[in-house]
């Protein structure tokens, strides 16, 4: 069985285990029951609740990504025994990859854009401000790295997975 630690939204931490749609939550069982509507998108039912889930954002390699609940957004990242052990051994940066552009997440209104070309960034630092469905989103850089180009400016709509900063190569 498979075990996670998973975070959301940099602030919640949970302990997951499972395969084969069986799961562990913090050591109770989770067993809800979903259905895709399409790709991407999926009904759940859990303990009487109803929940629809969008998948905006999901990056396997670093394991993170982004998910709309009933119109919430939550950021994720997960992290099991092997990312613990290149921790343990000091090669925490070794499995991670270069990232070339930023896209967006989802449609929406580019609000503000908070870096410039030059820049050097870090990871989960604030790039832009995205306006999507009366929420502002802030984007944050997913890799460090020198910001080449910023193709958007205040005020432009985006669509979802439209490149919105490049970053040298």
């Amino acid at each position: 069985m498979k075990s996670y630690g998973i975070r959301i939204n940099d602030r919640e931490d949970f302990q997951v285990e499972g395969k084969s749609g069986e799961f562990m939550v913090n050591g109770e069982t989770f067993a809800p029951d979903i259905v895709m509507l399409r790709e991407g998108c999926f009904h759940v039912l859990f303990r009487g609740r109803s929940y629809n889930v969008e998948v905006l954002a999901n990056d396997p390699a670093s394991r993170s990504g982004q998910l709309k609940v009933n119109g919430n957004l939550y950021a994720f990242s997960a992290r099991d025994r092997f990312n613990d052990l290149l921790e343990k051994m000091g090669m925490a940066g070794a499995a991670a990859q270069k990232v070339n552009d930023l896209k967006a997440p989802m449609p929406g209104l580019v609000l503000r854009v908070l870096a410039s070309p030059g820049q050097e960034v870090k990871k989960g630092d604030s790039l832009l401000v995205l306006e999507a469905m009366k929420m502002e989103n802030i984007i944050k850089s997913p890799g460090d790295g020198t910001v080449q180009e910023i193709s958007v400016k205040a005020g432009e709509s985006v669509e979802k997975n439209e490149v919105l900063i490049r970053f040298i190569a």
